[in-house]
């Protein structure tokens, strides 16, 4: 998975490189398989475009702490703006389900990774938005699961 994305270009060059092991691994007939290429959706700029980069890569891990710091543009590690600082703010829910929707588009599958994966209050948003997948911190998988088993969600 390839963080901080924020173009078809880079895509390429990545493509480009692993192209490169892979003919090194060859010629070394040193055995190799490919795993899935993935990336990172950090940026308002990869969230734009993730109808492109959908069609380029396996998949989408969508880092909410990194997307929400650059979309709201504050630094998330200075205290003074933490009343600035809403990772609920509607902008970035609806780049999530952007991406999502762009990923199933493609066939691709997306999950959240970064803070927001856990919060309790948006794992319903995230499974009506069909959010493939949740990375969450080892202590907060049962929290989870019984969020999501006590939801009444029907079937569009």
């Amino acid at each position: 998975m390839y963080p901080m994305i924020t173009s078809t270009k880079e895509v390429e060059m990545i493509y480009h490189i692993v192209n490169e092991v892979q003919k090194e691994l060859q010629q070394e007939q040193i055995p190799y398989k490919v795993p899935e290429q993935g990336i990172m959706i950090e940026t308002p700029a990869a969230v734009m475009i993730s109808d492109e980069l959908a069609e380029m890569v396996d998949f989408f891990s969508i880092g909410t702490n990194d997307l929400t710091q650059y979309t709201l543009a504050i630094d998330r590690q200075n205290e003074k703006l933490d009343d600035f600082y809403n990772s609920h703010h509607k902008a970035i829910l609806g780049m999530i389900q952007m991406v999502v929707s762009n990923a199933h588009k493609c066939g691709k599958w997306a999950g959240i990774c970064g803070e927001l994966g856990a919060d309790l209050e948006l794992v319903e948003d995230f499974v009506r938005m069909r959010v493939d997948e949740l990375s969450v911190a080892p202590s907060m998988i049962l929290k989870i699961r019984k969020e999501i088993r006590e939801m009444n969600i029907t079937k569009n």
